[in-house]
């Protein structure tokens, strides 16, 4: 029986924690996302994901959940997942040739206790050709994902730098979330590599 549960469906969340060899359970929790854009970044993405493990955590006992969220910010708004095509475009566009913070907050949540903690990453894009958003727009990558690309995919081929933590990212800051479940007792061993099995 393992010790975490991942309150997340995110099969990119998913692999970063599989990445550092930590047995887990997934258990998505589907709870309403809906919050006010008047609050900071920070604060909306922490508020997130710890409704999100809150909702799983309430079913269980003597577990480490984890929930996450994750928004990009480019002049000051906020970018959730697009809705459409067209939205999707707008937000590559208004991305092209500038830097955006990424903010990933997560919420671990073990019996009565609750932490919450946030990474911010500065992300700088080049500027995109109409045809190279068109392209992207195509592969469908784009439309499940924050700010409409995903680093880890094709959308790295419009990255040119990052100031913070990758897997920030992606979704889930895995070296700030270890050492949050070690300060918060857990003691469990990491699996066996793929290569030693």
């Amino acid at each position: 029986m393992t010790d975490i549960i991942l309150a997340s469906g995110s099969p990119r969340r998913k692999e970063l924690l599989q990445q550092i060899h930590l047995p887990f359970t997934v258990q998505t929790s589907h709870v309403d996302e809906t919050i006010s854009n008047e609050l900071s970044p920070e604060d909306i993405v922490t508020q997130l994901a710890e409704r999100k493990a809150r909702a799983v955590a309430a079913e269980v006992s003597n577990k480490y959940v984890i929930g996450a969220d994750t928004v990009v910010v480019q002049d000051g708004v906020v970018l959730g997942k697009p809705k459409d095509r067209d939205e999707a475009r707008h937000m590559l566009k208004k991305l092209s040739g500038h830097t955006h913070a990424v903010y990933t907050g997560v919420a671990i949540i073990h019996n009565d206790d609750t932490f919450t903690f946030y990474e911010k990453t500065n992300v700088t894009f080049w500027e995109l050709l109409d045809e190279d958003i068109e392209a992207y727009l195509d592969s469908g990558e784009p439309f499940d994902k924050a700010g409409a690309y995903g680093i880890q995919g094709l959308g790295a081929v419009h990255v040119k730098s990052i100031e913070g933590d990758y897997f920030s990212v992606v979704g889930l800051p895995i070296a700030s979330l270890y050492r949050h479940l070690k300060r918060l007792g857990f003691n469990g061993r990491s699996t066996s590599s793929p290569s030693e099995k």
